[in-house]
């Protein structure tokens, strides 16, 4: 048997990965062999994926938690866990799934059961994904239509803003000189100026 390697993926920087670490910990994985990615799973992207890949040899295994864990689109899931186990030769074993485990499964029917289990899981992995896109959007959707506003707030107008727009209207200043005893390019001047008369 080779060396053994564990592999971690958060969504984000926020997220905890204790439950993984202590899952990887229990099968005895060591710290320098455990390589950690925050980021999506939309893709195989990834700097320490892509690392670990690179030093894995023959016969070494791979413990990963759970199969979204991997990632969560289907076609690649496939992909990589064929390049891992195939073609370099690589066992996995997916902690909460007892059945992904290569090393049990060698012979014709031990094989066509995990690839029946990967296909499942890969492909609930990938429904999630596009699941938790919906409840984003229709989140979003929720919020703008209660009045929550997104992005950077509205720069306050300058307090002289008023008085330099009623004078450039006025005819008294240049809009050149108007945007600048604001501290504005001319094409913001302008367009504030329009949306406060809009308003008023």
């Amino acid at each position: 048997m080779g060396m053994v390697y564990g592999y971690i993926r958060v969504s984000s920087t926020d997220q905890n990965e204790d439950r993984q670490l202590i899952a990887l910990y229990g099968k005895g994985v060591p710290d320098e062999r455990i390589y950690m990615d925050k980021q999506s799973g939309k893709d195989f992207k990834r700097p320490q994926y892509r690392r670990m890949v690179r030093k894995m040899k023959k016969d070494d295994l791979l413990y990963i938690k759970s199969i979204d864990r991997l990632g969560r689109n289907y076609k690649e899931i496939q992909e990589q866990w064929s390049i891992l186990t195939k073609d370099k030769g690589i066992d996995i074993c997916v902690v909460d799934m007892p059945l992904l485990d290569t090393r049990q499964c060698k012979d014709l029917m031990g094989t066509f059961i995990a690839d029946l289990v990967l296909q499942i899981l890969s492909f609930v992995a990938e429904n999630e994904r596009a699941n938790i896109r919906q409840r984003q959007a229709e989140g979003i959707a929720a919020a703008k239509a209660r009045g929550v506003k997104f992005g950077r707030p509205p720069v306050p107008l300058p307090e002289n803003f008023y008085a330099v727009h009623q004078a450039w209207r006025g005819g008294k200043l240049p809009l050149r000189e108007a945007a600048q005893k604001c501290g504005m390019p001319v094409s913001t001047f302008y367009a504030k100026a329009r949306r406060f008369e809009n308003v008023t």
